[in-house]
């Protein structure tokens, strides 16, 4: 029954969405007011029912109802409950669900938080959210059912998620990276609304920053988690692989940083206006790229949900008609959105334009890596493989001025600023960052020389980056209070955003340049009792034990680790075999603090001998990654929660939406 329950109350999700879609718009069309009003209890409606749909959904999988397909595929009897819940979302079909769940809830809140905006926009933003819900409800219905039985004969126990999956991350990744992917489908809704009504202004802004800014967070977030999970779950102490998949939940990252930087150009200056729209409609088509490499099975990924043609196929006409439709219309009415101009060759203006070419520039560079495979085979050329190499590259040489800019980017006023005020506020942290930067490269002189450089480099934008902001903030909070750390509490949230994400982003560089360059590694033979030493580390075998865990069973290599004979760590890796699948899956054993990491990972056991191999990191700074996406989301958090925006919104339109509609 409850199986039932969820497919119905899918179905009538979509019948309700596309309620959302097409009725409103009737209504606008005919100049009959009522019809448009439908749009909030439809989106209110729309978002009940898909709910109803996915908390279906995760009860199957609580109560082990393995007559659903899918979750007999995805689950197992012996699943701890944390995961079979986090199972709902484990395969394409519930993460398909998921997304759409994500969505209602965007459009719900979009429905019950933006009364101030007069009711028209808010209606035709309504309804193009419909059109999406629409297209996603058809997917999962008709190709992609998460509730299709197995009856009459179905197994009993299940088979089992995919032991990388049985993770905590598994549990908090996935809703926070499609929160920031789904989050962008209302700033590209706002956008198609404007473009419907030909005018873009800095009401418009307004209104369209703090959910960018919200979408931006959860991304961010879900970015950093990401990362994090591949650390420590795959065993091979890397972050960042530029796999295809995680190339495309950064794409849409980069566009919405861009995009959030627009909208601030446009809010305060009124520039930018067709670029800001433009933006706000790449950053949401990103996300569907997402889906569409995810799920067609086009790329090879370690992430990849499905490979079903069909699946991929039905995406890639929807990407298509979603980013062909908007762009057409962009062409038709983008000439509608009046232009400011200005010629000044120092501005904030000017380095909010060159911060978004270089972060579109280096989108592209991306997505023309990510998609080479693909180009290639369609062209004759056999199979090619565009590895990290490609993108370490692009991406160090196009991000570095980038990091630059932004120590420049709150100190320069708008409209115009002196070069001779731009040299005395920078120059003794240009002084302080060279100086750290040469340290630095003394210290670490055995290196080769391109590290050497790399490191320099670094370290010079971060010291760069991190004064600037704390000195602006410094001077901001003097003119708040006579006492200048008092002030700095209460400089407005949207510049504690900004400097939050300012500093996040130079502290995510730290764990990059020294992580990458001054991380020792080591491949090993090991003995009980044998010990190795790593940049100064002793790390001792001490044995191995039996360990039995609810769903596997393990062996488990206890390491102690001194320095200067002083013990500083245990640490714990294990190799796990899953009852129900039969894999085996390695845990790291990882001591984290701020300054650096020791890692083991236990390997194989060497074949007619008792020796093992094993394989031991020393990992300066790495943590510094994650702190760094932690402070960024904070960032975002502070700046979205600036209640200027509402409360200046309200000012201007403080009236019911009948009275704005022209209802009697």
């Amino acid at each position: 029954m409850i199986p039932e329950i969820g497919s119905l109350a899918l179905a009538f999700g979509l019948g309700l969405a596309l309620v959302q879609f097409i009725i409103p718009l009737v209504g606008i069309l005919t100049h009959r007011w009522r019809l448009a009003l439908i749009a909030r209890p439809a989106a209110i409606g729309q978002f009940f029912f898909v709910a109803l749909s996915f908390i279906c959904l995760a009860y199957s999988f609580y109560s082990n109802d393995f007559s659903i397909a899918y979750v007999a595929s995805h689950s197992n009897r012996s699943l701890p409950v944390a995961y079979r819940l986090g199972a709902t979302w484990g395969g394409h079909e519930g993460s398909l669900l998921l997304w759409v769940f994500l969505l209602s809830s965007w459009t719900l809140a979009v429905a019950l938080l933006s009364r101030s905006l007069p009711a028209l926009t808010r209606v035709r933003v309504l309804a193009v959210l419909g059109a999406v819900s629409v297209g996603f409800l058809i997917f999962i219905i008709f190709t992609s059912n998460p509730f299709a039985r197995l009856l009459p004969v179905y197994p009993i126990d299940g088979s089992d998620l995919n032991p990388l999956l049985q993770d905590p991350g598994m549990v908090f990744h996935p809703p926070l990276l499609y929160m920031g992917y789904v989050g962008f489908s209302v700033a590209f809704a706002f956008a198609i609304a404007a473009l419907l009504e030909g005018r873009i202004d800095t009401l418009w802004a307004r209104w369209v920053r703090p959910w960018t800014q919200a979408a931006w967070m959860f991304l961010t977030l879900g970015i950093a988690a990401g990362s994090w999970w591949a650390y420590y779950e795959l065993g091979w102490g890397g972050w960042w692989f530029w796999d295809p998949v995680e190339n495309a939940s950064f794409m849409p990252w980069l566009i919405g940083t861009a995009l959030l930087h627009s909208l601030a150009a446009t809010e305060k200056r009124g520039v930018f206006k067709a670029w800001t729209t433009l933006l706000a409609i790449a950053a949401f088509s990103f996300s569907l790229l997402g889906t569409f490499l995810v799920r067609s099975g086009v790329l090879t990924s370690v992430h990849s949900f499905a490979s079903d043609p069909v699946r991929g196929t039905y995406i890639l006409v929807f990407l298509g008609v979603v980013v062909g439709a908007s762009l057409i219309l962009f062409a038709i009415r983008g000439s509608k959105v009046a232009v400011t101009s200005w010629y000044n060759l120092l501005s904030r203006e000017l380095l909010f334009l060159i911060n978004n070419l270089i972060l579109v520039v280096v989108t592209v560079m991306i997505l023309l890596g990510t998609l080479q495979p693909i180009i290639a085979e369609l062209l004759g050329m056999g199979k090619v493989s565009v590895g990290p190499p490609y993108f370490n590259m692009v991406f160090n040489i196009l991000m570095t001025p980038l990091v630059f800019l932004i120590g420049l980017g709150p100190i320069v006023n708008w409209r115009q600023y002196s070069f001779d005020d731009l040299i005395k506020r920078t120059r003794v942290s240009a002084l302080v960052s060279l100086m750290a930067a040469g340290s630095m490269v003394v210290i670490e002189s055995q290196k080769a020389l391109t590290d050497l450089l790399q490191i320099f480099i670094g370290i010079f934008l971060i010291v760069w980056v991190v004064l600037l902001n704390i000195t602006d903030w410094w001077k901001r909070g003097s003119k708040k209070s006579s006492n200048s750390l008092v002030g700095m509490t209460k400089v407005s949230p949207s510049f504690l955003g900004m400097y939050f994400a300012h500093i996040g982003l130079a502290i995510v560089v730290i764990g990059v340049v020294l992580s990458s360059h001054l991380s020792v590694e080591k491949n090993v033979r090991l003995g009980i009792g044998q010990s190795q030493s790593v940049s100064g580390y002793d790390f001792k075998f001490d044995k191995i034990t039996n360990v039995t865990g609810p769903n596997y069973d393990a062996l488990r290599g206890h390491f102690i680790v001194s320095k200067d004979g002083e013990q500083v760590a245990e640490l714990h890796a294990e190799k796990r075999q899953y009852r129900a699948s039969r894999q085996w899956m390695t845990e790291a054993g990882i001591d984290a603090n701020l300054m650096r990491d020791l890692y083991v990972a236990l390997g194989e056991q060497i074949e007619n001998s008792n020796d093992w191999a094993v394989r031991i990191y020393v990992k300066p700074f790495i943590t510094c990654l994650w702190l760094g996406g932690i402070l960024m989301g904070i960032g975002g958090l502070l700046a979205m929660s600036d209640k200027r925006y509402r409360s200046r919104v309200k000012k201007k339109f403080g009236v019911e939406e009948n009275q704005v509609i022209g209802v009697a």
